[in-house]
């Protein structure tokens, strides 16, 4: 092969690899993050018991979404726990006493564990409806969860169930102690979330 062919073979070699460096770093584009307006989003909750149930509120720290085009690809949201609230009593009718319980060692913990946190690993896209993936982690205990999320332009809302006794609330569970009768508690939770971004 004589040194033009060559010459002219290194220079094609030259180009392809300079195209595709340059292709490399202009198509990968970071995730876009999404940080969610505190004030305007809210979490309500709803225990149950045998003979009823309670609801209330907790607010969000702090959160956002990355994406990537219309993907979730990840994601992180602070919860503060100590902002539980019972919207179903009144003040002076049990309402501070189930606060004060709630926020106990018996449940949450809230003076060792003030927030609890997801993180989101990633999501499918069905429509507008998201099949989430990550984790959990309340009381400094982490658990995988998932759960749909519907998203509307900068509005997002979702319906999480949580089992309280795989992060060691067991206090009034059925699952652990017998002769309960009409004081068991469920041990599912369910959280009604409504972001805005």
């Amino acid at each position: 092969m004589n040194n033009s062919k060559t010459n002219n073979m290194k220079k094609t070699l030259k180009i392809v690899l300079v195209a595709l460096i340059a292709t490399s770093f202009t198509a990968f584009t970071p995730p876009v993050v999404k940080k969610m307006k505190v004030k305007e989003s809210s979490i309500t909750w709803i225990g149950r018991k045998v003979t009823g149930k309670h609801t209330g509120t907790i607010n969000l720290k702090e959160g956002y979404l990355e994406m990537d085009n219309d993907r979730i690809v990840g994601g992180e949201f602070v919860i503060d726990m100590t902002s539980l609230q019972v919207t179903d009593l009144k003040a002076g009718k049990g309402k501070e006493k189930l606060e004060g319980h709630l926020s106990s060692d018996d449940f949450f913990g809230v003076a060792n564990h003030p927030t609890a946190t997801l993180v989101i690993a990633g999501s499918s896209k069905t429509g507008n409806t998201y099949a989430v993936e990550g984790s959990i982690t309340i009381k400094g205990v982490t658990k995988p969860i998932s759960f749909k999320m519907d998203m509307n332009g900068n509005n997002a809302t979702a319906k999480v169930s949580i089992d309280r006794t795989k992060f060691g609330i067991k206090y009034g569970s059925g699952s652990f102690f017998d002769n309960l009768g009409n004081k068991a508690i469920k041990d599912l939770f369910d959280l009604a979330v409504d972001l805005q971004f």
